[in-house]
Order: C-alpha cells, then structure tokens, then sequence
C-alpha cells in the first residue's frame, strides 16, 4: 500500500545551502538527502515536495529520477517558472498551493486567518530551521508555543527524510 509524505527545501546542488546545513560538500549534502529519502519512500509512494527543489536552477533536476516514489512540488520562492517544463521531466505534478485532505500544502507558512476560516492546518517549508510561534496567556501569564496548526517539513525539521500525516501528528 502506497503512503503519502511531504518534505521542503531540498536545495539539490545549492552549494551554501549545503555549508549551511554541516555538510562539506554539495555533493555530500545531496547524497545524503537521496540516502535518508530512499530509505522510507518506496516506489509506489507520493511525495509531496513543498518548495525550493534547487536554487533557482534546474542543473540538479536529474537526481530526482534517483529518489523513490512518485513525486509532486508545490512551487517555493526558489523555483523559477522557466524551469518548470524541466522540472515535469522527473515530477508527476508542478502546482501552487494545494488543498490535500483539508490541509494546505504551501511552501511559505499560509496566514494565521486562512487557519481560521478556511482549514486548520498547514504543512510548509520555507522557514528552515524556525518553527512557527504563537502566544498563550494562563493567568495573565504570557507563554510562547509551537502554533500546533502549522507543520513545517523544511529538510532540517524532519532529518532531510520525507513524513507522514501520521508522523506529523496529524491523524487521518
């Protein structure tokens, strides 16, 4: 039975990105990414891919074919339009937003009022390392929380390995 992931912000071939994130080189940074993603999807799974495949670049399009499964993007902020013709060429499906089971799948965190009003999660990328804050007051004690309503799937959240709706805590 084929399951359904997400993960965010691969930066394929993004030399600094791959500096940034510990590794020593972009080589090593990709290889590793392609190691912890063919390790959990299999070849009948979707992955869902929330933004920034590269770096504004479709040099690195050619190691998704060596990714399992089948694989879908959402745009991010990094992927450019032009690409998109060569980026069908390794994908099953290029989009923006999506509405995937009454969650947003975005790259860049939706607004808190789409939450509100329209469905009550978001799974995302975009904000790396960060995660997504909102205030809680209990006896007129201000706490900062994890806002629960937002995921965010950035590489560097979910150990450059693909999740679940189940691993996210997001049961369905």
């Amino acid at each position: 039975m084929s399951k359904v992931r997400f993960i965010a912000d691969l930066h394929l071939g993004h030399t600094n990105m791959a500096i940034h994130r510990g590794f020593a080189t972009v080589e090593e940074h990709d290889e590793y990414i392609i190691s912890q993603w063919n390790k959990k999807v299999s070849k009948r799974d979707i992955t869902w891919i929330l933004g920034d495949v590269t770096m504004e670049s479709s040099k690195s399009y050619p190691l998704l074919n060596r990714l399992n499964g089948m694989k879908k993007v959402v745009l991010g902020n990094h992927d450019m339009m032009k690409d998109v013709p060569a980026l069908l060429q390794y994908v099953q499906g290029v989009s923006g937003m999506v509405k995937y089971k009454g969650i947003w799948l975005s790259h860049c965190p939706v607004h808190e009022r789409e939450l509100e009003f329209r469905v009550p999660r978001n799974i995302h990328g975009h904000i790396h390392e960060e995660t997504i804050m909102t205030t809680v007051w209990v006896d007129d004690v201000m706490f900062e929380l994890p806002d629960i309503r937002y995921h965010c799937v950035s590489c560097e959240h979910v150990d450059y390995t693909p999740v679940s709706l189940e691993e996210l805590g997001i049961e369905r």
